[in-house]
């Protein structure tokens, strides 16, 4: 039986690609670095030990990898929309639920609901855009990266406006509403879109050998996934534990859930530049050496002197924070067609977040048994130099299809 084609990106007005974009970037943050900045709070009223931070800081990571293993396969089956629209009625299920539970345990299943929706966005969306974008995919990809990062800067920000945790997080809420709105008038649309093979750039042969051909026999793409997972680790370790860093340095915690702000705001300029950047610009392997440097100049003034000027190492923090919207242009940017592009996130991202879902973890056991940061802190400042070793190899101008075919 032949798979069927997707309807037409025609089916979908300008207007529906960029609202559905923007509500589903709006949300892939908010509900992770929301809680980050409630956390202690949450543990308190719960009752729970400091070692649960570490299991619920190391949730992100964990299931974004393995809803990352799954999230092609599904999208095969079902569609990039339906699969897409289930996991946002999964994150909005969580979101609304999880701040009024009185078990944490509970609190810990609910919060595993809202990262599944956003696992599933994490690795469909890119290829969603190639495959419906049309003339519109770097404007798209714009979108996409700059409302993500303020979707991060602003989830903290909802802890400045309640005394009570619960309704810091529930507000979150409201924007995953709108877009399962958005998203059901887009499923009703498109149908069953599935990833397609082919283009007016690459077909036939082609077309058939990104199936066959592993991504592990492609350099680009497993430097990509060193890259990504090396930038998801930092971006999440500084949103699961960049507030406590600063209060355990006497920075009050009003002072350190806006630095954690700023950090996510960088996300947005970032978001805004790198897609048009990538896509104009011959060869851009200079920018992850050069953010790199900075971020980790960033973790270099933490550890000397978090409290002189906590606002300025959140700037190093969040300026060196472009390597995330730099590793997820380069995925559509280094793939010639949809399918390759949906295969090569659902590979860069899965194993990127094991990375990620391990820092925050180690993170939490290694300050749990020294009491201090006076360990981690340089050694995050050395893995930069590794993040921007890998990010100059995984920025070179090639495209994943071409070493896939070359493998054949």
């Amino acid at each position: 039986m032949s798979t069927p084609r997707p309807r037409s990106t025609q089916a979908l007005s300008a207007l529906l690609l960029f609202a559905a974009v923007f509500f589903a970037a709006v949300n892939l943050r908010s509900g992770i670095s929301s809680l980050g900045a409630v956390l202690g709070d949450a543990l308190e009223a719960f009752g729970a030990g400091g070692s649960l931070a570490g299991v619920i800081t190391a949730i992100p990571g964990l299931f974004f990898s393995l809803l990352g293993l799954l999230a092609v396969p599904l999208a095969t089956r079902l569609g990039l929309s339906r699969t897409l629209f289930i996991g946002m009625a999964l994150s909005l299920l969580g979101l609304a639920a999880r701040p009024w539970v009185g078990d944490v345990w509970a609190f810990i299943v609910l919060t595993v609901s809202v990262t599944v929706g956003i696992a599933l966005a994490n690795v469909l969306l890119p290829a969603w855009i190639k495959n419906h974008g049309g003339r519109h995919i770097v404007a798209l990809m714009t979108v996409y990266g700059s409302v993500l990062g303020i979707s991060g800067a602003a989830g903290p920000l909802t802890a400045l406006l309640s005394d009570d945790f619960r309704w810091a997080l529930f507000l979150w809420a409201i924007p995953a509403a709108l877009q399962v709105v958005v998203w059901f008038f887009v499923v009703l649309r498109v149908g069953r879109d599935v990833p397609t093979s082919t283009s007016p750039r690459a077909a036939g042969e082609q077309g058939g050998v990104v199936k066959q051909v592993s991504l592990w026999r492609s350099p680009t793409a497993v430097f990509l996934m060193l890259f990504f997972g090396l930038q998801s680790m930092h971006a999440y370790i500084q949103m699961g534990w960049l507030p406590k860093i600063y209060v355990d340095h006497g920075v009050p915690a009003s002072t350190a859930s806006l630095a954690l702000a700023l950090v996510g705001s960088f996300n947005i300029v970032g978001g805004l530049i790198m897609p048009v950047i990538i896509d104009r610009l011959r060869s851009i392997v200079w920018l992850p050496v050069l953010f790199s440097a900075l971020m980790g100049a960033g973790y270099v003034g933490l550890w000397l002197a978090p409290a002189a000027s906590p606002m300025l190492w959140a700037s190093l923090l969040g300026v060196g924070g472009f390597c995330f919207p730099t590793a997820i242009a380069l995925i559509p940017a280094r793939s010639r067609v949809p399918l390759v592009t949906a295969r090569l996130s659902g590979f860069v991202q899965p194993v990127g977040y094991v990375i990620a879902a391990v820092g925050p973890l180690v993170v939490g056991v290694v300050r749990e048994s020294t009491g201090d940061w006076s360990l981690i802190l340089p050694v995050l400042a050395a893995i930069c130099v590794l993040m921007g070793a890998v990010g100059f190899r995984a920025a070179r101008n090639v495209y994943i299809d071409d070493e896939l075919a070359a493998q054949a």
